[in-house]
C-alpha cells in the first residue's frame, strides 16, 4: 500500500512522513518544491500544489490513502476546489483520508462527506511547535517574554502526536465521518510554559505580562496590521472551551498518552539556548 502526504514538509506533515516509514509503509510525498524538500530515504517524493488540482493527477495514483491538508501556501489560503482533490482520489481508488484542519470547514470537506471514501478529520488545538515559532528569537537574546493574558490556560498538543494519530487511522481506519478534536494532556498558563521552558533548557526565562494595550502597541511596532492584531486579541483573550479542555483522543487513536509540554521543551531546548 502507498500511503500519500500532502503538505509534507510541514511541521505535521514531515511527522506523518516518519511515522508511516517507521511501521513500514511506502510514503509518497507531495510538495510545491521536491529539491527542496528534505525528507528521508525512501519516501518518493513528488511535485505538485493543492491549489492547483490540476497538477495532483500522478500523486495520487496507485495510492491507498492519503492525509491531506485544508489549505495552500504559505499563507494558508483555503482550498477552492477541494471537490476536485475528491474526485481525483476517487478516479484513482483511494480508500481513505485524514484532513488536518487549519481554517474553518470548507469545500474540502463539503466533497469528503458527499464522498464514497472513508474520512476522519484532526482539528488540533494549538500546536506546542507554535512556542517555538513566537518565543525561539526572544528566549536566545536572553529578553523577557512579553504577552498579554499569561493566564490563559491552553491544552497545546504535541505535533508528533498530530502525525501520529493520523497515520494510525490511515493504516488502520475505524473513524470514518468523525471529526477528532486532539489536544495535550493538561492545560496549561502561559506563564507556565515559560517555567517549564526554562527548566528544559537550564536558565530562568522572565516572562511580563502585557495590558491588552500595551500587547496592542507591541504588536503593531512589529509590523502587524490591524486585523492580526485584533485576530490575537480575540484568540488570545477569549480562547474557546474547546482550547482549553483537555481530551484523551490521541491516548484513545494510538493506544498511549499523549505528551506533555515539558516532554515537548526538552525534546526542542537547543532551538532556545543562545547560540
Amino acid at each position: 500500500m502507498t500511503f500519500l502526504v500532502t503538505g509534507a514538509t510541514g511541521t505535521v506533515g514531515r511527522n506523518v512522513v516518519a511515522e508511516l516509514l517507521a511501521a513500514g509503509h511506502q510514503v509518497r510525498a507531495l510538495t510545491r518544491n521536491p529539491a527542496k524538500a528534505g525528507l528521508p530515504e525512501g519516501v518518493e517524493v513528488v511535485a505538485g500544489d493543492m491549489s492547483r488540482p490540476e497538477t495532483l493527477d500522478a500523486a495520487f495514483a496507485g495510492v491507498t490513502a492519503v492525509h491531506l491538508i485544508n489549505f495552500a501556501g504559505d499563507d494558508f489560503e483555503p482550498l477552492e476546489r477541494g471537490d476536485l482533490i475528491v474526485k481525483l482520489a476517487e478516479k484513482h481508488g483511494v480508500r481513505r483520508a485524514v484532513v488536518l484542519g487549519g481554517r474553518a470547514e470548507g469545500s474540502l470537506e463539503q466533497a469528503l462527506a458527499g464522498s464514497e471514501l472513508e474520512w476522519t478529520l484532526l482539528n488540533p488545538v494549538e500546536f506546542m511547535s507554535n512556542t517555538k515559532q513566537w518565543w525561539a528569537e526572544t528566549i536566545q537574546a536572553g529578553e523577557v517574554i512579553k504577552e498579554p493574558f499569561g493566564g490563559r490556560l491552553s491544552a497545546l498538543v504535541h505535533e508528533r502526536d498530530i502525525a501520529a494519530v493520523s497515520a494510525k487511522i490511515l493504516a488502520d481506519g475505524g473513524w470514518h465521518g468523525q471529526t477528532l478534536v486532539l489536544t495535550g494532556p493538561e492545560a496549561l498558563p502561559t506563564h507556565e510554559k515559560a517555567r517549564i521552558l526554562g527548566e528544559a533548557i537550564d536558565q530562568e526565562i522572565r516572562f511580563e505580562e502585557l495590558t491588552e494595550a500595551e500587547a496592542r502597541e507591541m504588536w503593531a511596532s512589529r509590523g502587524m496590521g490591524q486585523e492580526i492584531i485584533e485576530f490575537l486579541v480575540d484568540a488570545l483573550g477569549n480562547t474557546p472551551e474547546v482550547g482549553y479542555t483537555v481530551v484523551d483522543t490521541v491516548e484513545r487513536v494510538t493506544g498511549r498518552p499523549a505528551r506533555p509540554f515539558a516532554q515537548w521543551a526538552e525534546e526542542n531546548a537547543a532551538a532556545f539556548r543562545a547560540a
